[in-house]
């Protein structure tokens, strides 16, 4: 079946910091043709990142963050977390009522963004990952206190152009940190364990690595196109007396699984700490 092209959007969206993150969501936004570059505005403190983008995007480049939240219909924090003490205030100053404010921020609740934010301020909290630089991204979406249906309908046309995305509750997006969020660096982690081993028994590095890589990717991929649970699809590549249940009963001798489940737990115990420190320290400029 044929996906329907996303919806163009009447919408002028400032990205405020031009990282990886933000750099991803412009380049999938304009490719989905949901926005046109003249209704991408950008802010950054690096003038050679933004001239970067303006070649690459034909996007509009801005050096002010109040000038760029006065002109947009919807404000993407795309800052790291422990400058928005001082970000929250220039947004202040220009963002309009009618305007859509949207953070990537990670560990930053929403109380803490709309307590800096003029009274009754629609924001939208993301968890994106890093995968959305390839536009395999993997964002979980939850609404403010003001926050509309339409609010978080925007935000995920905005996020899909780079991917998938879940609407939850604000109070599962620690969880999503943990889970998504850090999730790539357990598969890098993965994958560079995977290529050791090929190279452990007799394969070159680049082929061990590829072959890793892809295996990662196309077992992700028929999960979510067949919708099979994962049990189900690993006792398809198992046969009684085989290699496949060899290696498993190996990763089951050392823990892997409780192993993932505890480096999930534990990312998420420790983005919940940041988050806490990062809105008693926005509390403190309120």
């Amino acid at each position: 079946m044929t996906s329907l092209p996303p919806p163009k959007l009447d919408k002028t969206v400032a990205f405020l910091g031009a990282g990886n993150m933000a750099g991803a969501l412009i380049k999938g936004i304009l490719a989905s043709g949901a926005l046109q570059p003249e209704q991408v505005l950008v802010t950054d403190v690096r003038k050679a990142r933004l001239e970067e983008l303006k070649a690459k995007h034909g996007v509009r480049v801005i050096s002010s963050n109040e000038e760029a939240a006065r002109l947009a219909d919807v404000v993407v924090l795309a800052t790291k977390p422990q400058v928005f003490d001082r970000l929250l205030p220039e947004v202040k100053k220009g963002v309009r009522p009618e305007a859509l404010v949207i953070s990537i921020a990670a560990g930053i609740p929403v109380s803490a963004i709309e307590a800096l934010l003029p009274a009754k301020t629609r924001v939208v909290r993301t968890m994106p990952n890093t995968p959305a630089i390839v536009d395999a991204g993997a964002t979980a979406i939850a609404a403010g206190t003001h926050a509309t249906e339409d609010d978080v309908a925007l935000a995920r046309a905005l996020f899909d152009s780079v991917g998938v995305t879940v609407v939850l509750d604000e109070s599962l997006l620690d969880a999503v940190t943990g889970l998504s969020g850090s999730g790539p660096a357990y598969m890098f982690l993965i994958i560079e364990a995977l290529s050791d081993a090929g190279v452990k028994v007799g394969l070159h590095r680049d082929s061990a690595q590829l072959l890793a890589a892809q295996t990662v990717l196309g077992s992700a991929k028929l999960l979510l196109e067949t919708g099979e649970h994962p049990g189900r699809l690993k006792d398809m590549v198992t046969s009684p007396g085989g290699t496949a249940i060899a290696g498993l009963a190996s990763l089951e001798a050392g823990g892997l699984r409780t192993t993932l489940i505890n480096a999930v737990e534990t990312a998420t115990a420790r983005a919940r700490t940041l988050g806490e420190e990062m809105g008693r320290k926005l509390a403190d400029k309120g």
